[in-house]
This record gives structure tokens, sequence and C-alpha cells, in this order.
């Protein structure tokens, strides 16, 4: 059975990365989770000053990306998490802080640069999910399967709020619906690889649809590339 690449693009919290393993879960595919990239990069930004809310030293962050190695680990329940010089920062990269200042540090060409071609090595055999922003646009635009995901931003500030309170945060609503209005604006609005639905994919609304009927959406459209049907 031949092995394809799934491209799946789409505002912030659509849900692609969770539909995204359960398809690289169920194929026996590689995923990778190209926006825990960017965001490990934002975490390394932080901890080193380089950007705040009152600055953001883009030629620091540039001299800087030489130190900065990028690995993905599996755990003990072979779910792949975010390696940043050696050390596990999953948990510390799905803060809200981190989500405030990613979409900057994704606006910068070099930084884009160096994580397309790490990300276009991790795929070049095929047999492998990539979820992000431009994935299907820049990082594979002959996917076999290209899929864009979106859904209202009230629906996806309130499944970003639920998340964040289960993890304890402490956070408004109204603090959260304001990082996902704002991502949208900088994500479609820059200048290198803006948010865009690619060539070729196929759009999801999943505003009013589970998870469950949505992976099995993705999954058909998967197999008939797979079996070459479409």
């Amino acid at each position: 059975m031949r092995k394809i690449t799934i491209a799946i693009d789409g505002h912030s919290s659509t849900g692609k990365s969770t539909v995204a393993k359960q398809l690289a879960d169920y194929l026996g595919y590689i995923f990778v989770d190209s926006g825990a990239m960017y965001r490990a990069v934002t975490l390394f930004a932080l901890r080193k000053g380089i950007i705040s809310e009152s600055h953001f030293d883009k030629e620091k962050l540039i001299d800087s990306l030489a130190e900065i190695q990028l690995t993905f680990k599996k755990n003990k329940e072979e779910k792949a998490e975010m390696y940043l010089n050696d050390e596990n920062v999953e948990k510390q990269i799905r803060t809200l802080e981190v989500s405030e200042f990613v979409s900057p540090i994704a606006t910068v060409s070099e930084v884009r640069k160096k994580l397309v071609e790490q990300q276009q090595e991790m795929g070049k055999e095929g047999g492998i999910v990539m979820d992000g922003r431009d994935i299907g646009s820049v990082v594979f635009p002959n996917a076999e399967l290209k899929i864009f995901m979106t859904a209202s931003p009230q629906v996806r500030a309130e499944r970003r709020y639920k998340e964040l309170l289960e993890r304890g945060d402490t956070i408004s609503f109204e603090e959260v619906l304001e990082n996902v209005t704002e991502r949208d604006q900088i994500d479609s609005n820059r200048r290198d690889s803006p948010l865009k639905i690619a060539e070729g994919a196929i759009v999801i609304d999943n505003s009013e649809t589970n998870q469950e009927d949505q992976f099995h959406m993705l999954l058909q459209l998967a197999k008939d590339r797979i079996a070459g049907r479409v």
C-alpha cells in the first residue's frame, strides 16, 4: 500500500493537531505538529528576552537560530512530544503566553525557512501527517491530500478556553477570544507564507462537527487518496 503525504492547515484552535494525530495513529504514519515547532522557538525567544510585550529583537532571534535544536520524541504512550535543546517543553509551549507571541515569531522569514527545511526533510519519504498554517501551500505543495480547517472565532475561543481551564490556567474568555482573533489577523496578513487555502485543498468548517465525525470524514478522504480513487 502506497504512503501519501497529508497536509492539514487552518486557523488556530480548529482541532488540526487532534485529527492529525488520530489519522497518523490509524494509518501508522508519522505525525508532525509544525505549530509546536514555532511554539518552541517562541518559548526560546521569551526565555532569552528576545520578545516581550514592549519589544521584539528580530535580529537577535535570527542570530540565535543556530542555538535552537528541535526534535520530537515519543513518550511512554507513543505520543510525540516537543523537545527544545533536549528539554521536554511540551507543556510549556501550550501556555497562553506562548500563544500570544507565536504569530509574530512566525512572521520572521529566517525562522520559517529554518523550520520549513526541517519539515520537508521529515516528510520526504511520505507516510506523514503534518498540520500547521502553510503545510499545503509551502511545505508540501504536492501533498496527495490537503485539508483546510476552519470554524467561527467564537467556537474556537470556547474550545481554547476550556482547554486552558482544564490545564489549570487562570484566564478569562475575553482574553482567549482576543488572542484567537489577533492570531487570525497576523497569520492571514503576514508577508511570508500567509495562512491561506492551498490549491486543491478541501475546506472543512467544523463549527458544528464533533471530533469523531470529523475523524471519519478525513479518514475516508485519506483512504480514497491512498487507493488512488481521487
